[in-house]
Parts: structure tokens; C-alpha cells; sequence
């Protein structure tokens, strides 16, 4: 009977190692197929054009896709990239905007140069999408509207150039926008004033001219509006006083030469008020604020301390 009870327990011991192995090996397989072989050569594509053997974090290509550093995969597709400061340099591919289910791509503080593919534009379910802190060039694409999804879009201090196209007013899920520090000229959209979700915008040090938008009045959720180091000019739109959450307000080095029609501003909020005192005939009359601080207009680093 002993004999019988340990011939089925070893039966049974090897019948759970099959199982076991079985399990393991399957969950191998769908570890390498995570992704169509299409996303895994733009993902190559990707680490060959930025220069993968000098990264901080390299990718092991003959690993599976899901064990390459920053990419993080959901229902066999790439949904994140997180390169931030990974010593990424060269130029993005334009297969980039074949990664149709990525939802943020992060490539900030690296040494990317050249122009930013027109075809990022395809990333329609991209919320997040952060530049800032490279040395891009080029304009913005004409077709940037297409990115309904985005909530995010952070270039700042790069070397882009042109217009800001108009398209962008088609970002209505947008609440952080800056594009300070660039090269960026004409008038700033009146577009803009349609991103009602917005809460920062800035677009301080660039070349942007003509007047300022009265539409921006609309952006009730606005905290942080950075003007400041362009080439605007006229007065300051009486709409500007509706926005009632405004608490950063950096305009200075302009040429504004009129604050009257802002004398209305909500001002309870204001920790921040910055304009060029000298350069205007009518100052405004404040109500509530008692000391205006002023500081110079600063792009922010929120990702230092990113992984």
C-alpha cells in the first residue's frame, strides 16, 4: 500500500513540474509577444537613432520588449515611454507616430536634436508629452490639434521656431502648456482661449508679437500666465480680468503701455504680478493686492527628480 501511495505521489510530483514548466515556458511566449513586431522595430528605430549605446539606461535588444528600460506595455501594445534624462541624443525617427496606443512619452532633459516629426501628431491618445530641455528645432505641427487626448505638452527651452499653430485650440483636455524659452513667432493664437481646462500657460522669452488675445479672458481655470520677454504690445485686454484663479501673472519686458482695463482684476489670488512699471503712463489701482512681488519669469523643472 506505501509502495502504491509513493508511486502516485511521484506521479503526481511530476505531473505539477510539467505544469509548472508548461507555465512558465507560455508566460515566456507571451512575454516576447507582448508587441507586433512593428511597435518592437520602432522601438529599435527609436535606440538607434538616439544613440542607445551612450544611453544612462541601455536597452538589452536581445531581451524581451518588457524588460527595456522606461517602456511600460499594456494589452500587447507600448502605452508609456519615460526616457527622461537618459542622455538620449540624434533625432527622432518619424516611425515614432506609429506607436498609436502610447498614452505619455516623457524624453525630457536629453540632447535630442533636429526637428520634431510631423508624424507625432498621429499619437492620438497621447495625454502627456514632454520635450522640454533639449535642442529641437523646427516648427510645431501644423496638425498638433489632432492630440485631443492631451493634458500635458511641455517644450520648453528647446529651439523651436514658426508660428504656434491654431490647431492647437483643439486641445480641450489641455491644463499644462508651456512653451517658454524658444524661438517662436507672430501672434499668439486666439485659439488658445478655447482650452478651457487650461491652468498653465506659459510662453515667457520667445518671439511672439501683436497683442495680446482678449480670448484668454475665457481660460476660467487659468493659474499661471507667463508672457513675459516677447514683443507684445497695446494694453492689456479688460477680458484678463476675469480670471478670477490667476496667481502667478508675468508680463513684463513688452510693450504694454496700457493697464487700464484690468483695474477690475480679481486680484485675491495674485501671489505673483510682474509688468514693466516704467514703461506705462496709467498704473493700475489694485484694490486688494498691497505689495505686488515681483520676480523674474522662470521656466519650472518639475521633472528633476524623475526616473
Amino acid at each position: 500500500m506505501n509502495k502504491l501511495n509513493n508511486i502516485v505521489s511521484v506521479k503526481w510530483v511530476s505531473r505539477m513540474k510539467i505544469t509548472l514548466t508548461l507555465l512558465i515556458l507560455m508566460s515566456s511566449i507571451k512575454t516576447f509577444a507582448d508587441i507586433s513586431e512593428e511597435e518592437k522595430q520602432i522601438l529599435i528605430e527609436i535606440y538607434e537613432n538616439t544613440n542607445g549605446l551612450q544611453w544612462e539606461n541601455k536597452w538589452n535588444l536581445e531581451e524581451p520588449v518588457a524588460h527595456w528600460y522606461g517602456v511600460t506595455i499594456a494589452n500587447n501594445s507600448v502605452v508609456k515611454i519615460n526616457l527622461f534624462q537618459n542622455n538620449l541624443s540624434g533625432v527622432l525617427p518619424n516611425s515614432i507616430g506609429g506607436l498609436k496606443n502610447l498614452t505619455e512619452l516623457n524624453l525630457a532633459f536629453n540632447q535630442l536634436t533636429g526637428e520634431l516629426p510631423q508624424q507625432i501628431s498621429n499619437l492620438e491618445k497621447l495625454t502627456i508629452l514632454k520635450l522640454e530641455m533639449n535642442r529641437l528645432k523646427g516648427s510645431l505641427p501644423v496638425d498638433l490639434g489632432r492630440m485631443v487626448q492631451l493634458q500635458e505638452l511641455s517644450i520648453f527651452n528647446n529651439f523651436m521656431s514658426g508660428a504656434i499653430p491654431e490647431s492647437i485650440g483643439n486641445l480641450k483636455n489641455l491644463k499644462m502648456l508651456n512653451l517658454s524659452s524658444n524661438n517662436f513667432k507672430g501672434q499668439i493664437p486666439s485659439s488658445i482661449g478655447d482650452l478651457g481646462n487650461l491652468e498653465s500657460l506659459g510662453l515667457f522669452e520667445n518671439s511672439l508679437e501683436g497683442a495680446m488675445p482678449s480670448q484668454l479672458g475665457r481660460l476660467i481655470k487659468l493659474k499661471e500666465l507667463v508672457l513675459a520677454n516677447n514683443q507684445l504690445k497695446g494694453s492689456i485686454p479688460k477680458e484678463v480680468g476675469q480670471l478670477a484663479s490667476l496667481e502667478i501673472f508675468q508680463i513684463q519686458n513688452n510693450g504694454f503701455d496700457s493697464f487700464e482695463d484690468i483695474n477690475s482684476l480679481k486680484s485675491n489670488n495674485i501671489l505673483v504680478f510682474d509688468f514693466d512699471k516704467h514703461k506705462i503712463s496709467t498704473l493700475p489701482k489694485f484694490k486688494d493686492i498691497n505689495t505686488i512681488n515681483t520676480r523674474m519669469a522662470d521656466t519650472k523643472f518639475e521633472d528633476e527628480n524623475e526616473n
